[in-house]
């Protein structure tokens, strides 16, 4: 009786969490009071446990649950359990599972856009206004350029933290944490070979980054990962802030790695928004060693990269992104030059 009684419980308890979670999907402003509110203390909790351990925890805990999902059907047979039983409690867990990732971090998808929390409006394009923009960025991108750039990880972590807690309350982002660290991932070589360079994990809220990053990715890439871990989801605006943070840090292989991260996306935007003769005029304004390390550090990740993987990969995750209401899919990460554009020159203030 008293296991009968705790099913039920269980799975009303499972049922109200669902509806929840529907709840901060549809109902306007639950999202960000999520973000603001309730966000802040879970991601302290989890991400507290997390650094008690050097490995991911999420890693461990996918393995641990796919494993058992694919043994515990012969278990239970061998119980004389019945398939029905197996295939609701197999649910069952793939459901809690569901409920972890949405409340552990996932409900960040459903808060305010950043232009909504920014108090502006999406900037339309511009040519004149771009164009600007493009020589401003690339006169900033010339000068700090540096051949190496390397920063310990503690040091890195402690500036690149340090510029995020300076950052307006308004914006929504949660304050970094002194034991929050990136993690390692067991997985690495598979991440490599789809061009993965780092990810959130959501059920510990822990973030990763790809240890075969080349030095100059590095600060971007940990500043971009941090991004989520603050309360961040749109991909755009993880780079926003990559950027952002990147270029406000006083360590000058940090500041070039930011205008460097950027520098793809600037690309893909001068090359669809100006004619071929226009973009080529630009391209040769940027320094030749930048170009070439460019092109260096694409021929180091080709090397690496798995096609097959690859396209899987991008079906999977642009489905994710599309699924948790970021309509553009992969292509959110190009729109971060749009971001930039939108704001007034004195926004940090």
């Amino acid at each position: 009786m008293k296991k009968l009684q705790w099913k039920y419980i269980r799975w009303i308890i499972l049922v109200l969490l669902l509806m929840s979670i529907f709840l901060f999907r549809f109902v306007s402003g639950t999202g960000e009071f999520y973000a603001r509110s309730i966000y802040p203390v879970i991601s302290s909790c989890l991400s507290r446990i997390a650094s008690w351990f050097p490995f991911s925890l999420c890693e461990v805990l996918v393995i641990v649950m796919l494993v058992c999902l694919l043994v515990y059907p012969f278990i239970a047979r061998r119980r004389n359990r019945r398939w029905r039983w197996i295939a609701v409690t197999e649910v069952e867990i793939l459901l809690w599972m569901y409920v972890w990732f949405y409340w552990g971090w996932g409900i960040n998808y459903f808060r305010n856009d950043f232009f909504e929390r920014a108090g502006v409006t999406p900037c339309t394009y511009e040519e004149q206004r771009f164009k600007q923009f493009l020589s401003a960025y690339t006169d900033s991108l010339n000068a700090a350029f540096s051949q190496e750039v390397y920063v310990s990880q503690p040091a890195l972590e402690q500036a690149i933290k340090s510029v995020y807690a300076k950052i307006p309350e308004k914006y929504g982002l949660i304050r970094p944490k002194d034991f929050q660290h990136p993690k390692r991932s067991f997985c690495n070589a598979l991440y490599s070979g789809v061009g993965v360079l780092g990810y959130m994990g959501p059920f510990f809220d822990e973030s990763h980054v790809n240890h075969e990053l080349l030095p100059v990715q590095r600060p971007f890439t940990y500043a971009h990962e941090l991004a989520h871990l603050l309360g961040v989801s749109s991909e755009a605006e993880a780079n926003f802030w990559a950027y952002q943070v990147c270029i406000h840090s006083t360590d000058a292989g940090i500041r070039y790695s930011g205008y460097f991260g950027l520098l793809p996306y600037v690309v893909v935007n001068t090359r669809g928004l100006l004619s071929e003769t226009e973009f080529k005029s630009w391209l040769d304004t940027v320094r030749p060693e930048i170009i070439k390390q460019l092109y260096d550090k694409e021929a180091y990740w080709d090397d690496r990269y798995n096609k097959l993987l690859g396209k899987l990969q991008n079906v999977v995750y642009n489905w994710y992104l599309k699924s948790n209401q970021i309509p553009s899919g992969q292509k959110n990460y190009a729109q971060v030059i749009g971001m930039i554009l939108s704001l007034p020159t004195n926004w940090w203030k």
